[in-house]
């Protein structure tokens, strides 16, 4: 039997930087549901609509930061959204209801995804043309913040306590709020979509080709080559541990050690590699050694398996870099494509646009890199192959829309200081 009331459920809470990831995880000890009440209580039909509402805000959460962002001073969307975070982190102390832990998770989502896009295009719109470095230097940050977050979540699954959890996410509500006060005292970046016009400002005589994302072809075909770009996201989260425990002889360990050379790499390359893609054209070229880091990442995996202990480990590191080298070169590429495909007064909304490619990723990575541990080796070299042909796809596919010139500002913007 479990207690009528319990403390509420237990949360894991990892951030990444200022983008918080929220994972709740049910506990029969703190929230006294076992497996068996756990179905009773949420049946099938009710957790595949509950798992539907969730999914909804978290994919509407880039687009609709983003055209808000295209219509209001972007400080004070990203301060609203930060305590909309910040207020759905703490209303999931309040109750250990399933539905309303779904629901606050559901709000949460929302917020996570427009914060993300938000801090995008600030930063975008503050960097201008060296908007290539300040990502660099944006993924660098978030990746300590990520690694920091991950031993405050280990700790808490050590101390194996409600309070411990309570006291997580709490923290990163503080954090949220911290976000916001500090983001009171930024500017507000200039921005083409507010514009002031006057008696010296030229009128235009032309109307942009594209100001409706969802009306424009190409970039929706580059949102969906992103998708697929983005899968080695669930590389590291999914497909390497379970690679590891179930296909290889490497030791179970080898994966916890291989996480950590992601973030390192991350954190100690990710500005140096930035410097091969200060313009728009030389971001573009490096889809092609993207490519052949996805190929090898692939084989590597493949190979790892046909082998002893003595080979599984050493392709399995060196599956593990080739990875991280695609993940720090497509990050680079995409937020620089990202931007310079979209139009000026439409930024906002293009690159909420471009977030679903991160969203649809976090529900189709998962299968995709468990369906290559189900396949085996030639699960991982198609995998890697999909991946890299998709890159060359994406590299003819912008080729004629990418402006000659790095991304430029009108001058004269409102700001509010």
């Amino acid at each position: 039997m479990h207690p009528a009331r319990q403390p509420t459920a237990r949360q894991r809470v990892q951030r990444h930087g200022g983008n918080g990831g929220r994972v709740v995880v049910l506990d029969d000890q703190h929230i006294g549901l076992t497996p068996k009440h756990f179905h009773e209580r949420v049946p099938a039909c009710h957790g595949e609509a509950a798992a539907v509402r969730i999914l909804r805000p978290r994919i509407a959460g880039a687009p609709l930061g983003g055209r808000l962002a295209d219509r209001f001073p972007l400080t004070r969307v990203l301060i609203a959204v930060q305590l909309l975070r910040a207020v759905a982190s703490l209303a999931l102390l309040t109750t250990n209801d399933y539905t309303l832990l779904l629901a606050f998770s559901a709000v949460g989502s929302l917020g996570d995804r427009a914060a993300s896009v938000l801090t995008r295009l600030y930063a975008t719109r503050v960097a201008g043309p060296d908007r290539v470095r300040y990502q660099a230097v944006h993924r660098t940050v978030a990746n300590a913040g990520w690694a920091l977050g991950g031993l405050a979540a280990a700790a808490a699954l050590a101390l194996g306590t409600a309070a411990a959890y309570q006291w997580l996410l709490a923290g990163d509500a503080l954090s949220f709020i911290a976000s916001a006060l500090l983001t009171l005292r930024c500017g507000e970046p200039p921005s083409a979509s507010h514009t002031v016009a006057t008696s010296k400002t030229p009128t235009p005589t032309t109307k942009p080709p594209h100001t409706n994302p969802w009306r424009d072809r190409t970039y929706l075909a580059y949102v969906a080559t992103e998708t697929v770009l983005f899968l080695d996201d669930a590389v590291f989260k999914v497909g390497l541990p379970l690679w590891i425990a179930h296909a290889t002889s490497a030791p179970h360990g080898l994966a916890p050690l291989l996480l950590v050379l992601n973030n390192v790499m991350v954190v100690a390359l990710q500005v140096p590699l930035a410097r091969f893609a200060t313009t728009t054209t030389a971001a573009r070229k490096l889809l092609a050694p993207l490519s052949a880091a996805f190929a090898l990442g692939g084989i590597a995996m493949a190979f790892s398996a046909t082998g002893g202990t003595a080979t599984a480990i050493p392709l399995l590191t060196v599956a593990a870099v080739a990875f991280t080298l695609a993940e720090m070169l497509h990050a680079t590429v995409s937020w620089e494509l990202s931007v310079a495909l979209a139009p000026d007064t439409g930024q906002g909304a293009y690159l909420g646009v471009h977030g679903l490619a991160q969203s649809a990723q976090r529900s189709v990575g998962p299968l995709a890199v468990t369906a290559a541990v189900t396949i085996g080796p030639a699960g991982w070299t198609c995998f890697g192959a999909l991946i890299a042909l998709t890159c060359l796809i994406q590299h003819r596919l912008v080729r004629d829309r990418l402006a000659p010139t790095p991304l430029s500002v009108p001058p004269i913007t409102v700001s509010e200081q």
